[in-house]
């Protein structure tokens, strides 16, 4: 028996997490078995735990969107008992039993190996997160960013994403310009790289016009919704942004002027159904190119007890940089 953080629905329909025993049998199937030492706290996985359930497609669940781990049993010739592995996306959390469990039975295509040099628990400090802010950074690379063409800007740059994809851009030499609602949070932004701090009202307004001035060579959005679609309009000709959230909701009131008279591009990145290349590559270029030492800065301890409490907090953006969770704890 082990233990994991389950949540049921109950007649009414409202959901309930709770830490409880399990059984090696009551797992999914799965080619792997991992024992899980970290993972971490995503606003998904916030949705999971909240009254309404989120993503969760069956009960009773454990959510957790990612996880690190050492392999106990393999059926997959890629893996041997010992091994240091990783696991981000591929429903894990939502339709799969994810990572706030001591054990997790998984599909051998859904891992990558961790990287030498990193720990489990750096690993997760990355997490889903920091994954997704290397897709990003590689996905505006690959379409022809480089540092010394001008500003950076990474909305909701306090927040997990944000907080990664700060400190790669900085370390790869790009000026960095961090948005955020919280002025407490400047401090913690510029530790990580950020040379400018732009207040989150500045961008916040509906969009009046579709073309604002040429400010920003690249963007990480975090956000969505108007914040999206004002920075589209303050673009460089031929800028790109990578849109990985929808904090700010799914709707994007913005017109075709930013594509048609700038050839800006919008760039969406998905971090689940990435095939394996990508994710290693992924991976590599996180263990090379992310400062690990700054990780520190970025990670907030938490067992599993404590999610029901931080997931609520994720959902009204009162957490900052990684929540780190010791599932051993």
């Amino acid at each position: 028996m082990f233990n994991a953080l389950i949540v049921e629905k109950d007649d009414e329909g409202k959901t309930h997490a709770k830490l409880q025993k399990v059984s090696e049998d009551a797992l999914p199937d799965g080619n792997v078995l991992v024992n899980v030492e970290y993972s971490t706290l995503n606003y998904k996985d916030g949705l999971c735990l909240g009254p309404g359930g989120g993503l969760v497609r069956n009960y009773p669940h454990v959510p957790g969107i990612d996880l690190a781990g050492t392999v106990e049993t393999s059926e997959d010739t890629r893996y041997a008992p010992g091994d240091k592995v990783v696991l981000t996306g591929w429903r894990v959390g939502e339709a799969h039993w994810g990572g706030y469990s001591q054990k997790a039975r998984v599909n051998g295509d859904w891992l990558v190996p961790l990287q030498e040099g990193m720990s489990n628990r750096q690993a997760m400090a990355v997490g889903t997160a920091g994954f997704t802010a290397m897709l990003a950074v590689l996905a505006l690379e690959d379409h022809g960013l480089k540092p010394g063409d001008g500003p950076v800007l990474v909305t909701g740059a306090a927040g997990g994403v944000g907080s990664v994809a700060t400190a790669i851009l900085a370390k790869r030499g790009y000026e960095v310009a961090g948005v955020t609602g919280r002025p407490e949070t400047a401090g913690y932004l510029q530790s990580l790289g950020a040379q400018t701090i732009v207040p989150r009202e500045e961008l916040a307004e509906t969009v009046k016009r579709p073309l604002e001035k040429e400010t920003w060579a690249g963007c990480i959005d975090a956000v969505g919704g108007d914040m999206l679609a004002r920075v589209l309009g303050q673009m460089k000709y031929g800028g790109s942004v990578a849109a990985v959230g929808l904090a700010g909701g799914a709707q994007l009131p913005a017109t075709v002027i930013p594509f048609l008279l700038r050839g800006v591009n919008l760039l969406g990145i998905d971090s689940v159904m990435q095939p394996y290349g990508n994710r290693l590559r992924a991976w590599e270029r996180l263990q090379r190119d992310l400062p690990l030492e700054k990780l520190e800065a970025m990670i907030q301890p938490a067992t599993l007890s404590d999610l029901p409490l931080l997931g609520s907090n994720i959902l009204k953006g009162h957490v900052k940089g990684r929540v780190v969770v010791d599932v051993n704890a």
